[in-house]
């Protein structure tokens, strides 16, 4: 496929997925809407999330969860403090889809009560710790005044049941729509909606499955770059929630003093001073009274913070009461009711009685932790005459100050989660993936043949990383590195070969040197080592010894074959060539030639580093005229204990010199020659290895008959 071919290619792909997401971000306008319009109770908000999270990943479904919320703050802001929830239920829904719980029905059936548990348990949670529990208008309210009515439950749990309740009927629902809709989808188009990011070539599941499983010794580069992420942000969310704690606690004081200070001074404004006793001795018969009463309780309604609104006259003997309004808890004090000073307002004795001016109070109380702020009212002569008090619980700030650290918290764990997709989204295209990449094909790089070699140069080659940052920069080095590696070891394999080449010609120059001085041995060594390799391969193919028997080991044996007579060089010409039977004294010096032939294998083992085959040339040249029941010589072994490399020539060797012609005999015939070496299985030879050298006669009569022509 061309390069323009494959940019078209890309950029179908970009507007399949652009269409799909914006149609999942649809849905998820759509449906709540027209379940609203339609009066069912249900919120089928995350319809959408939940595809772009199946079909699309992490970072797709937790971003169309994130702007589901932002968008739907615009009819409602509160909305907003919901995306802790739909990012959790991106994710859930990823990851549960990763594991196939997707691809079955059934299977997609067993997510219903973990996304019930997010929407409904945390969302009943979080909706409790921003609003508390009222018996609001919501999509549950009626179920949960229903149960509250039934006496059985508390308003939290009256409301926490019918929340789990609605919600798993909504999270059944949400979850068998966003089945059909993705099995609507053709099967050809599903991978396309998959958000990748690759800046190489995109690397197989079975290689990403093996990504996943790779054990490191610490922590994975994908798990540092996650912590430190999260370390980041929790460092960041801390300093923040601490600098949004410490402001806001000082704004949400200064504010309800300010309430405070407002209803005081505009129940201050209500009273004229100079009918201060006529308000006392009257108190509510007088038709002024109560529309100063009614106009307080406007105040009191207008500022819902405000628990306690009165007005109080302190003197010498006590405080006395001259307007007081009534709450649910705490029933209001009667016009010239003289009550006990407060125990917090006992270090206030003083001021309050000369009508000096107080700073606001922050006290625990009889009814509870309020803050207080006190307006003196004045008369014509400049005194003051009472105060106009406002009253406003300790608890209400707490609580606004939980409902406001709940808002930053929920838009925090949401961006959060977004973030982290994000960051990881790009940490793996960018990162992790093209080091596995680069990881994978380094351990499958092959030595063993040019071939594969080759293979391995050009598999690492086509990952075409193209990071544009310091992972491409590694991974052109790597590339150049390792091709030139490969260059240099296909170099070093070519003269090795010729060092092999030449090492192995100078042995058969070695051999040939003392056959030529034995003129009854013709190509003696040369058919040994066809027959050596016959025997070994025939071995191997009926699994014998095949521990033993490597690829190294035959070559080894066959090199080193025509070697296992170099101790004849140390025999004299009168006695190699003699056309008679030797006596017992030359037979003797004859035998000899085994051990001068481990004598000088010795010496030039002791030259070179690496021995290799010259010790099996040893063996060979020491042992090949050993024999099986321990009569041979020069060290009388029997059976296993001779070296097999010895035992396999000692079966070659035999034969060739009966086929062959001797100064002192003419040939066997070939039929001959192997009833002898057949008769001889179990005495002379290995019975294993004799069998398969006679099982073996075509190929064997073929190596003599091409050495035949050869000569």
């Amino acid at each position: 496929m061309s390069k323009t071919e494959n940019q078209q290619k890309d950029h179908k792909k970009e507007y399949i997925q652009i269409a799909f997401f914006a149609l999942a971000i649809a849905l998820n306008f759509v449906l709540p809407r027209t379940a609203g319009a339609l009066k069912i109770p249900l919120y089928l908000d995350n319809v959408g999330t939940l595809c772009a999270a199946v079909l699309g990943g992490y970072l797709p479904g937790v971003a169309v969860g994130y702007l589901n919320n932002i968008i739907n703050m615009q009819g409602n802001p509160g909305n907003a403090y919901y995306v802790v929830l739909s990012t959790m239920i991106a994710a859930t829904g990823t990851w549960l889809a990763k594991r196939g719980y997707f691809d079955r029905l059934w299977k997609a059936l067993i997510t219903v009560p973990v996304f019930a548990f997010i929407g409904g348990v945390l969302g009943s949670i979080l909706t409790y710790l921003l609003y508390g529990f009222g018996m609001g208008e919501g999509i549950s309210a009626p179920f949960a005044k229903a149960l509250l009515e039934s006496g059985r439950l508390s308003v939290f749990w009256a409301q926490m049941a019918s929340d789990v309740a609605i919600d798993l009927i909504d999270k059944l629902i949400t979850v068998v729509l966003a089945y059909i809709l993705i099995r609507l989808i053709p099967e050809r188009i599903r991978p396309m909606l998959r958000l990748t990011g690759w800046r190489q070539k995109p690397l197989s599941s079975e290689a990403l499955l093996d990504a996943r499983k790779d054990v490191t010794r610490s922590f994975s580069l994908r798990s540092k770059i996650i912590s430190i992420i999260s370390v980041i942000m929790i460092c960041v969310a801390v300093v923040t929630t601490i600098i949004s704690y410490l402001l806001f606690h000082s704004f949400a004081l200064k504010q309800y003093t300010y309430s405070c200070s407002s209803a005081a001074k505009l129940t201050a404004d209500l009273i004229d001073p100079e009918k201060l006793d006529m308000y006392v001795k009257i108190g509510k018969d007088s038709h002024e009274y109560q529309v100063i009463e009614g106009e307080m309780e406007s105040i009191r309604l207008g500022n819902p913070d405000i628990e306690f609104l009165y007005v109080y006259r302190f003197g010498e003997n006590g405080v006395q009461v001259v307007f007081d309004l009534d709450t649910p808890e705490v029933p209001a004090g009667k016009p010239g009711e003289v009550i006990e000073l407060e125990d917090y307002l006992i270090p206030y004795r003083n001021e309050l009685v000369a009508g000096e001016r107080i700073e606001p109070l922050l006290d625990d109380t009889k009814y509870g932790r309020l803050l207080t702020v006190f307006e003196p009212v004045y008369n014509s002569e400049g005194s003051c005459v009472c105060y106009a008090a406002a009253d406003i619980k300790v608890e209400d700030i707490t609580l606004s100050i939980l409902n406001y650290m709940t808002k930053v918290f929920s838009l925090f764990i949401g961006f959060y989660i977004f973030i982290l997709a994000l960051c990881i989204w790009l940490v793996d295209y960018h990162l992790i993936f093209p080091i596995t990449a680069m990881t994978i094909s380094a351990r499958k790089f092959a030595y063993d043949s040019e071939e594969a070699m080759e293979i391995s140069v050009e598999r690492l080659q086509h990952l075409d990383i193209a990071t544009g940052d310091e992972i491409e920069n590694l991974y052109e080095s790597l590339s150049k590195t390792i091709a030139e590696t490969v260059g240099y070891l296909e170099d070093v394999k070519a003269k090795g070969e010729e060092i092999s080449h030449m090492q192995i010609g100078l042995i058969y120059v070695l051999a040939d040197m003392v056959e030529s001085r034995d003129k009854n041995t013709g190509d003696h060594v040369r058919k040994t080592a066809a027959y050596v390799r016959l025997i070994m391969n025939k071995m191997k193919e009926n699994g014998i010894y095949t521990d033993k028997l490597t690829d190294e080991y035959i070559e080894d044996v066959v090199n080193s074959a025509p070697l296992h007579d170099v101790g004849k060089i140390n025999v004299s010409d009168m006695i190699l060539n003699k056309p008679g039977k030797l006596t017992d004294e030359e037979f003797a010096i004859m035998k000899t030639h085994t051990t001068a032939g481990r004598k000088i294998i010795e010496n030039a083992m002791s030259l070179v580093s690496d021995s290799g085959y010259l010790q099996e040339a040893k063996n060979l040249a020491t042992y090949h005229h050993e024999r099986w029941d321990g009569k041979g010589y020069p060290s009388g072994k029997a059976g296993e204990d001779i070296p097999l490399s010895a035992r396999i020539m000692s079966v070659a060797d035999v034969f060739d010199a009966l086929v062959s012609k001797r100064s002192y005999k003419e040939p066997f015939s070939f039929e001959k020659a192997m009833d002898i070496i057949k008769e001889g299985a179990g005495t002379q030879f290995d019975p294993q290895i004799a069998k398969l050298f006679v099982e073996a006669e075509e190929e064997v009569r073929k190596i003599t008959a091409s050495h035949q022509q050869d000569s």
